[in-house]
């Protein structure tokens, strides 16, 4: 059993003391609930006033859909029954000077910007801020600095409350093998258009010397030619998906010792299996071009999350993380909230643009969370705490490290090279986004923090 996350030289209360207040506070959860949902229709009803249109361009999609099933004709002609598609391979023979030049240069980034979560958010943010058309950038970088906070969360004074130090580590490895494996193979392709983009032609033609799937090459000449936003964002959401399924999510090694495992399912009861999108105070965002009006950046403090207020949290809950068709759904209903909701865009923007990405959950939520350890809350009911209050006083608060803070460097094992690409079953994901109804979940993740606030005081009880 874990030793428990309080801070001090008191004991926290035994089991049979957490047990009573859980059933004491069983009236007041059942409330909670009913707020939460409550509260998160209305507010979502409200940030569905001003939609925007998604350029979803069917044409173009059934184009790219006959390219695809083109492929994989010639791929499969000749091949033996047990024998995978399309080995990618590193001969650089026919290239010129120039093209060996560039191929250089992204890989260098790659390496450069590889280096951690904090490294890979701030890159898709510039990606973004450079070339507004590749959306799918800045979802990224929206992803991405969840991944953060959920791997700060497993040394922070509250997530996991039952996990020891083994599973700790082999959680991390997890979710950092899949921020990076994504990382390395999406950042090259955006890096090749902005490159394209800076000579006015397309080096596309490169993709397979980054070992980008067969797949992504019918969706990038596609958007050569038309910019054509979703479509390009719903072949990366499926090409990186399917990218690491093999590689990560149906590993033996992270399937016996992360995902099949009791506590991932207890991360899915509390409901912080959430992507969450920050929203800045749209007062602080320009009506006409969504830009923040203050000229220098800053990092939100406590006032900008008042006392008994909750932030603006936009996003999903993903049921199943196991399932590829659920997480594809899913990026493609985080892709429709994030620019087909305008006010939604801009107020993610905005965070996205004045707050730099930590790791830490303080980051969207000051009033209720720390980066200081000493600062954090003691001994005590953490869910019986949480349950009563919105925030807490300094020195109360709940303990969410920097990322940097938390973890250090890691190293992997060699990547496999195969193209994922083998059958139709791929195209499965190709249509247009949907927009799901609920968007706003700030009562919906407050919720989840208290749930896991209460298996925390079970831990800490059973350990005296």
């Amino acid at each position: 059993m874990s030793q428990p996350f309080h801070q001090g030289d008191s004991k926290s209360p035994g089991l049979a003391a957490v047990l009573k207040e859980m059933l004491l506070s069983l009236p007041s959860m059942v409330s909670e609930v009913v707020k939460s949902k409550t509260a998160g229709i209305a507010a979502s009803s409200r940030l569905r006033e001003e939609k925007i249109h998604l350029d979803w361009n069917e044409a173009s999609a059934r184009t790219v859909y006959t390219e695809v099933e083109d492929l994989l004709k010639r791929s499969s002609q000749g091949r033996r029954l047990d024998e995978p598609l399309g080995l990618i391979v590193d001969a650089k023979d026919g290239l010129t000077p120039e093209d060996q030049r560039v191929i250089e240069e992204i890989e260098e980034s790659v390496r450069m910007n590889n280096i951690s979560n904090i490294t890979r958010t701030e890159a898709y943010l510039k990606c973004y801020q450079a070339y507004p058309e590749l959306q799918w950038s800045f979802l990224a970088h929206m992803v991405s600095r969840n991944a953060g906070w959920n791997m700060s969360d497993l040394r922070g004074g509250q997530m996991y409350p039952l996990l020891d130090e083994t599973g700790k580590e082999v959680t991390y490895r997890f979710l950092e093998r899949c921020n990076a494996l994504i990382f390395q193979d999406a950042y090259p392709q955006l890096m090749l258009y902005m490159k394209s983009r800076e000579i006015g032609s397309s080096l596309f033609y490169l993709l397979p010397h980054f070992h980008v799937s067969r797949f992504m090459r019918p969706f990038w000449d596609r958007f050569w030619l038309e910019r054509g936003s979703a479509l390009l964002a719903v072949g990366l959401i499926i090409n990186e998906q399917n990218y690491i399924e093999k590689r990560v999510v149906r590993n033996p090694y992270f399937q016996n010792r992360v995902t099949e495992k009791a506590n991932f399912h207890l991360h899915n009861w509390a409901g912080l299996n959430q992507i969450i999108f920050p929203l800045l105070d749209l007062d602080s965002v320009s009506a006409e071009d969504g830009t923040p009006k203050q000229q220098e950046k800053q990092t939100l403090d406590a006032s900008s999350c008042p006392e008994g207020h909750i932030p603006r949290l936009a996003g999903r809950i993903l049921g199943d993380f196991s399932s590829l068709s659920t997480r594809i759904t899913f990026g493609k209903n985080l892709y429709a909230l994030l620019f087909g909701l305008a006010s939604l865009r801009k107020g993610a923007e905005a965070f996205a643009s004045l707050v730099p990405h930590t790791g830490s959950r303080a980051d969207y939520w000051p009033a209720l969370f720390t980066t200081d350890k000493d600062q954090a809350l003691g001994p005590g009911l953490e869910g019986m705490e949480l349950l009563e209050q919105t925030s807490l006083p300094e020195g109360r608060r709940l303990y969410a490290p920097k990322l940097l803070d938390a973890w250090g460097d890691t190293s992997y094992e060699p990547i496999s090279r195969e193209d994922w690409l083998q059958d139709h079953s791929a195209l499965d994901g190709l249509s247009k986004p949907q927009q799901p109804y609920l968007c706003d979940i700030s009562f919906e993740h407050r919720l989840g923090i208290i749930k896991t606030a209460f298996a925390h005081d079970t831990a800490s009880g059973t350990d005296h």
